[in-house]
């Protein structure tokens, strides 16, 4: 492999934004952000509605995200928070479904009775035991504390990109945060009741 000509800058990866305007004349464009960004949409809307939906609903945010590629803020080179919003959009629209969902979590996923003391102790070690807690917790959150932390515990999202994803102050972004883990510490209890 033969270095770059002395002075030559190395080359720079094409931005998010330059990508989508580029698009309005090559459509085809397009698809170099959606190789950049399927995978992690995809794995937050698996983790939000369940593997039967995540398939629709990150191709949809694609489609979405073309459709609407015009109206895309070209001042802003990353487009992973608009994404996220999409997503979390599309998230909304099944909402009803996923509180449902977490709460037939919490009730399919009570401990089984163990038998000997070293294997309750490893159960209750385990992970397993606040699945039907935090399934509960998450399902009486309201909709708009629930997409403040799934898109900071499930996406990493910073608090910025959180605010554009969702169109929302990061102020309040702090605040949905800081009472749904309140809410989730109130219902869930503390690490050590678990145990």
């Amino acid at each position: 492999m033969s270095a770059p000509p002395q002075g030559s800058a190395p080359p720079m990866e094409v931005t998010d934004a330059c990508l989508i305007e580029q698009s309005w004349r090559h459509p085809e464009r397009f698809g170099a952000l959606f190789d950049r960004y399927f995978d992690i949409i995809h794995r937050y809307v698996h983790m939000r509605l369940g593997e039967s939906a995540a398939d629709d609903i990150a191709a949809e945010t694609f489609l979405r995200a073309f459709r609407g590629r015009r109206s895309y803020d070209v001042d802003r080179p990353s487009a992973r928070a608009w994404l996220y919003g999409i997503a979390s959009n599309l998230v909304a629209d099944h909402r009803r479904g996923e509180a449902r969902r977490y709460r037939a979590l919490a009730r399919s996923a009570e401990p089984q009775d163990v038998a000997s003391h070293d294997d309750r102790v490893a159960q209750r070690v385990s992970a397993e035991i606040m699945q039907p807690r935090l399934a509960s917790g998450l399902a009486r959150l309201s909709a708009g504390d629930r997409d403040v932390l799934m898109l900071v515990a499930c996406a990493q999202l910073s608090y910025e990109e959180v605010a554009d994803a969702l169109g929302i102050p990061r102020g309040t972004v702090g605040s949905r945060l800081n009472r749904a883990r309140k809410k989730l510490r109130k219902i869930i209890g503390p690490y050590e009741e678990a145990l």
